[in-house]
């Protein structure tokens, strides 16, 4: 066999991969949350918990205006401060970690968890920044 061969099969590898994570992060979001757009975040926000599961210093950089900072690392120690009878609206940069957020908070007995459809990097509403 030549190296391009074993380059390729390497490459076809990471490619499933990658490809197979994609598809399990799509199906735990299924399972845990629903992804609602801008809109429906905006409408819903002001009878929500709106958690920001990015770390402290990408909250500090900028923020939804209303949401509370718990980063993913963290979220199993800071859980029980989450009320399980008022909607729980999710976001972080893109989704990846919101959907995992959902899943633990899934597995806690949460139900009404909401993922925002674009995260952080395509909300157009009003954000905050910490003054350094």
């Amino acid at each position: 066999m030549n190296v391009l061969w074993i380059i390729n099969i390497i490459l076809l590898a990471i490619l499933l991969g990658m490809g197979a994570n994609e598809l399990y992060l799509r199906i735990m979001a299924k399972r845990s949350a629903k992804t609602i757009t801008e809109d429906e975040f905006k409408e819903g926000m002001r009878k929500a918990q709106i958690i920001d599961v990015r770390e402290k210093d990408s909250f500090d950089g900028g923020h939804i205006l209303g949401a509370r900072n718990m980063p993913y690392t963290t979220l199993k120690t800071t859980m029980n401060s989450i009320r399980k009878d008022q909607p729980v609206y999710l976001y972080d940069q893109k989704k990846s970690l919101s959907i995992r957020a959902a899943n633990q908070l899934r597995k806690q007995g949460y139900k009404n968890v909401y993922i925002l459809k674009g995260g952080y990097e395509g909300w157009t509403g009003k954000t905050k920044k910490k003054n350094s």
